[in-house]
């Protein structure tokens, strides 16, 4: 992939998505004001989405491509900053309220997506060089088309693999907050405190100083996308 086509991957449209949410937060504490509990969940829709990056990279692509995967481009987009998205999320998370509620939020990403690259295939928008589709698992005219099955790829229809994605999207996505949760409620009542976005703490100065370090890695995170993203 290259030129304007590399825009078409979710690979690099999560990757984006990830850099803005990352600026958004290191304004916020430039700015010094914290965010709304939105901020909180929309970072693990992120680090949900970007992890679904790097998996799907590394456990079905790159067995594929074998050494071609390997490239500087594909370490930073699929490894390095998905790892780093995720550790920024718990450094930055415990001051949120995320739910277990919360966790279908992060299947809109991947939806849309689908619904965007099944347009694409409908009307054949060129993802790269002869091909329609920008995965082998989203190419609805494969031999296994929609609910079929085969024995080389892609193995499954495109909904199988779709309705699979999702189950482990969500099974990620509560594994994220069921594991923030448990970081919380073993950090000190003084340090794991409400939003003051939302209240009138009077320590709030010491929240945006335990902040501060969260927001760094939101800048690191945001460098780091734009860095990857600039090597295709």
């Amino acid at each position: 992939m290259s030129g304007r086509t590399v825009f078409m991957y979710f690979t690099i449209q999560s990757n984006i998505a990830l850099a803005l949410v990352s600026l958004i937060g290191g304004i916020l504490i430039v700015r010094n004001k914290a965010p709304g509990n939105a901020w909180f969940v929309i970072r693990l829709v992120a680090a949900v989405s970007i992890t679904l990056t790097g998996v799907v990279f590394c456990l079905i692509l790159a067995p594929i491509l074998k050494r071609d995967a390997w490239s500087v481009a594909n370490i930073l987009t699929h490894v390095v900053v998905p790892l780093a998205a995720v550790i920024d999320y718990y450094a930055t998370c415990v001051y949120g309220n995320i739910r277990k509620r919360h966790v279908f939020y992060v299947l809109i990403p991947p939806l849309l997506y689908a619904v965007y690259a099944g347009i694409g295939y409908v009307n054949n928008w060129s993802f790269a060089r002869g091909l329609n589709y920008p995965y082998f698992f989203l190419n609805w005219g494969s031999p296994a088309g929609a609910f079929g099955f085969t024995k080389d790829l892609p193995y499954l229809g495109c909904v199988w693999w779709i309705l699979i994605l999702f189950i482990l999207l969500v099974l990620a996505g509560l594994f994220y907050i069921v594991t923030l949760n448990k970081i919380k409620a073993k950090r000190p009542k003084n340090v794991a405190m409400k939003n003051p976005c939302r209240s009138r703490d009077s320590h709030r100065v010491g929240y945006y100083e335990s902040m501060s370090i969260g927001y760094i890695k939101c800048l690191a995170d945001f460098f780091m996308s734009l860095s990857s993203i600039c090597h295709f």
